[in-house]
């Protein structure tokens, strides 16, 4: 264990963690940059003084559970988690699911977009979007925080087949399928992915008899034609930009210039607007 060097290490990551980071209010004004150590101590589920002993490098030998904890507070990359359980004399092993922390200039350009984007996970599951977004696919914001999920929308309701029609989600659910038997390789200890795996094979026969091929491999084409009920057919370009510190993507629905697929995307802006601004 290089006591010293973790010390080091958990400084210098704290103070370069910001409230709004971690979901945690601003406050009063801070004498000193990052976040408290009372901060971190909580997130990371154990006692201020014992974090403050870790710091200082006079703290005994952190457990893997203790580890992860402070991974997770801290909000470590998978190379910055390893080097941590490294400084402690352990071996890091699996990450235990894959991140879900966006981070925050990737929620910037979301919010500044002119054109429908998302961010997934490595299980699919929809930790961001814009109103275009929502406007294309669905509310996701109206959706449980569990099934705001490509997969379940795709096997265990009818909504992505209604957009896409049933090639392009077809093909998609092929290589869905074999990109999250890749997923459960990198996270074997996921219990979120394995509930995901368990209640798709249950619901849908045929995700059950995709699964049932063990194909393995990167998913590369979401989409390509979209048919919305309210402004009809748009010919879309996915573009997908990859995050690979967090294991995410950033999902871009785009059209040809001057296109009448384009014209399509900027009604729906404007019906999405009007929507957001007489829902009570």
């Amino acid at each position: 264990m290089d006591r010293d060097g973790l010390a080091e290490f958990l400084r210098v990551r704290r103070e370069a963690l910001q409230p709004s980071d971690v979901g945690l209010p601003a406050g009063l004004r801070r004498r000193t940059p990052g976040l408290r150590r009372e901060e971190v101590a909580s997130l990371a589920t154990m006692s201020t003084d014992y974090y403050t002993r870790l710091e200082q490098g006079r703290g005994p030998r952190p457990s893997r559970a203790v580890l992860t904890g402070l991974a997770r507070a801290l909000r470590l990359s998978d190379d910055e988690r390893g080097h941590l359980f490294r400084l402690a004399g352990e071996q890091p092993g699996p990450p235990p699911g894959p991140p879900v922390e966006v981070r925050t200039g990737v929620l910037r350009m979301l919010a500044r977009l002119d054109v429908p984007g998302l961010v997934l996970d490595a299980k699919y599951d929809v930790l961001a979007w814009n109103p275009l977004a929502a406007a294309l696919i669905t509310d996701f914001s109206a959706l449980p925080p569990r099934d705001r999920n490509l997969l379940r929308l795709r096997f265990l309701t009818d909504r992505q087949t209604e957009l896409f029609g049933e090639q392009a989600t077809r093909e998609f659910a092929r290589e869905a399928a074999a990109d999250l038997r890749a997923a459960t390789s990198t996270y074997p200890n996921d219990p979120a992915l394995a509930q995901l795996v368990d209640d798709l094979v249950a619901g849908s026969p045929e995700f059950a008899e995709i699964w049932a091929r063990h194909e393995v491999g990167r998913q590369q084409t979401l989409c390509q034609t979209i048919f919305h009920p309210q402004v009809g057919r748009i010919d879309v370009i996915c573009e997908v930009l990859v995050v690979p510190e967090r294991d995410q993507r950033v999902v871009l629905y785009t059209a040809e210039p001057g296109s009448a697929s384009e014209q399509a995307i900027r009604l729906l802006d404007v019906i999405g607007l009007q929507e957001l601004t007489t829902r009570p």
